[in-house]
């Protein structure tokens, strides 16, 4: 009696006859925003009617069309790369690291030799270096020997130093500056100093052509390398990069020979990128020793995480708090490691999906750099009756570098979306009213006509499905003579 009261309820409330539904029908049609529509139901020539049906069509498999290819567009993630450059009043002066050519000093040990390959194979962390088997066998033979031998410690008292006989001037927009503002850091030339560490003053530039002046000393009778493994040049080597980064050499340094002046003008260059899928970032990677993410500093802290793993150590060129690792260790398991890791690509850098993708945000400064011959005749008696050196010294040790922007201005590189939802929804609604006249209004009309005819729909076929005719197993369910004659009665 429930399911009876319940399907009578519904045939009378929710379920029109079939002259109301054809009246709603041609009252939607007669209302509705979408244009044309109403033509086709109220026109009273049959050939008005098929030609308006096929506007209308054509209409909206053009939108439907036109559309399609708006979100195939879209869902290509296409960027534009807009260029700004903005003129400033003051301008930040970035970081510079200097590393002497000749890294040691020669009568601190007796076979240099051993030394630059123990340094060469603790600095394979930073940059690739092959070992050469045939020394292989001296290595071992010093490793024995000298087990509780530091080349930490003995790079940072041994290498190169920098104090007023190695920095002979040293002047910054017009003050002086003295080996105190220069900070120490291990790179793979030993010890290498950076004025303007950290950002730590936040030195600014308030004028164009003036900046960082500085004269050194390189002392190659104090200070060699070894040339039997390809360490012939001598000078002083800088990189230019952003004060909360580490320096990087590895195909960024700039050389400047003994007795040259380098006048080096930068720019300051910033890269903003679109994070993925529209471009390669990913803002969430953050790092654990650095202040700001970069490629570099993230793939220095990939490779602590294994090394510190599969050795039980950390190199101290690498961040983190780890165990230094000995001698011992870096030549049997912390330079294989390095190897493995290469081959292996385990620290990858570049695309969204590697260990160290590109980041959102990234500060370069492009230098151009200028030589000349260090000092005339006049300046070269001035040092040599300063410096009591001959000018032959003074040809071979000296060296200049004046660093200075260029102009007060940085440029911007920024990667931007092609397309915004903003713009895609303008896009088809821009289809949408010049094909069909359809506004958003429209599509809610069409989803609510639809609507109400699907739930028409399902109530019919609910209300018609006790009806449909119940067939059944004559194998399970054998009716007798007499139930057959009793359902023909009833029928």
């Amino acid at each position: 009696g429930i399911l009876e009261k319940i399907r009578l309820c519904l045939i009378k409330k929710l379920l029109p006859d079939w002259e109301d539904r054809r009246k709603y029908h041609e009252e939607f049609a007669s209302s509705t925003s979408f244009h044309g529509v109403h033509n086709i139901v109220h026109r009273q020539s049959r050939a008005r009617r098929a030609l308006w049906l096929l506007v209308v069509a054509g209409c909206l498999a053009t939108a439907a069309w036109q559309i399609c290819s708006r979100f195939s567009y879209y869902l290509s993630w296409p960027t534009t790369t807009a260029v700004v450059v903005q003129y400033v009043e003051k301008v930040k002066f970035p970081a510079v690291t200097f590393c002497n050519l000749n890294r040691f000093q020669a009568h601190a040990v007796s076979n240099l030799k051993v030394i630059f390959l123990i340094w060469n194979t603790v600095s394979a962390i930073l940059q690739k270096f092959a070992m050469e088997d045939k020394y292989s066998e001296e290595l071992n033979d010093f490793l024995l020997g000298n087990q509780n031998f530091s080349i930490k410690d003995f790079t940072r008292k041994n290498g190169f130093y920098l104090n007023s006989s190695t920095l002979l001037e040293c002047d910054f927009f017009g003050k002086p500056c003295y080996p105190q503002d220069f900070e120490h850091v291990f790179t793979e030339y030993g010890n290498c100093f950076t004025f303007n560490h950290n950002d730590l003053s936040a030195r600014r530039v308030s004028l164009s052509g003036r900046g960082l002046h500085l004269l050194f000393d390189v002392q190659q009778d104090k200070f060699t390398d070894e040339p039997t493994l390809g360490y012939t040049d001598a000078g002083i080597t800088f990189v230019v990069h952003s004060p909360q980064e580490l320096p990087r050499f590895d195909g960024l340094g700039l050389l400047t020979p003994v007795g040259t002046h380098a006048q080096v003008a930068i720019r300051q260059l910033k890269s903003i990128i679109q994070e993925y899928p529209w471009g390669e970032c990913k803002p969430d990677v953050k790092l654990q020793y650095h202040k700001i993410y970069s490629t570099n500093g993230c793939l220095l802290e990939c490779k602590a995480r294994y090394i510190q793993d599969w050795c039980g150590c950390l190199p101290f060129i690498l961040p983190g708090n780890g165990t230094e690792c000995d001698l011992l260790k870096f030549y049997k398991c912390v330079y294989p490691a390095v190897y493995n890791i290469e081959i292996k690509g385990l620290c990858t850098v570049g695309t969204h999906n590697s260990t160290c993708p590109a980041p959102c945000e990234e500060t370069d400064y492009p230098t151009t750099v200028t030589y000349s011959n260090f000092g005339g005749e006049k300046a070269i008696k001035y040092f040599s009756t300063k410096l009591k050196k001959s000018s032959e010294y003074i040809r071979q040790n000296l060296v200049r570098i004046e660093i200075k922007y260029h102009d007060l201005s940085y440029k911007i590189i920024q990667q931007q979306k092609a397309l915004t939802i903003s713009e895609l929804l303008a896009d088809v609604g821009g289809q949408l009213g010049l094909f069909c006249g359809a506004s958003m209004i429209t599509i809610i009309e069409l989803l609510e006509y639809i609507f109400t005819n699907f739930c028409w729909m399902c109530i019919f076929l609910l209300l018609k499905a006790p009806e449909m005719p119940q067939w059944n197993n004559p194998s399970q369910n054998q009716p007798t003579q007499k139930g057959k004659k009793r359902r023909i009665q009833e029928c």
